[in-house]
């Protein structure tokens, strides 16, 4: 842009109105990542009364990072590294703990996702 504009005219609107450009996106994405951050940060804060294992922590910032899929006991294990045993244990504990809850599907397919009362973003 900044060429262009020394081999024409000398007219620089064209690049003063390509950087305010720039600026706005990044504007915007510094405004999308902090209010990611901050509804991360009120989700810990509703439930840091609970105890959760390493693995556990993993998948909930996993989630609320912005999985993308349906997360199944199989996907946990591979993520956390762990058994399918392990991964449902530490599912039907974040259920009984109010921080999960089942999408709706049922069986060995069966979706998580954090619960609706918990996502205070």
């Amino acid at each position: 842009m900044l060429e262009s504009c020394e081999k024409g005219t000398g007219d620089i609107t064209s690049f003063v109105e390509y950087i305010l450009k720039c600026q706005a996106s990044a504007v915007d994405k510094a405004e999308e990542h902090l209010s990611s951050t901050l509804a991360k940060t009120r989700f810990w804060d509703s439930i840091h009364q609970l105890a959760f294992n390493e693995r556990q922590i993993k998948i909930i910032n996993r989630i609320l990072d912005g999985f993308e899929g349906k997360l199944t006991a199989d996907k946990r294990a591979k993520i956390t590294k762990c058994s399918h045993a392990t991964a449902l244990r530490d599912i039907t504990d974040l259920i009984a703990k109010g921080v999960l809850e089942k999408d709706g599907s049922g069986g060995r397919s069966a979706g998580y996702q954090l619960r609706s009362r918990n996502m205070t973003m």
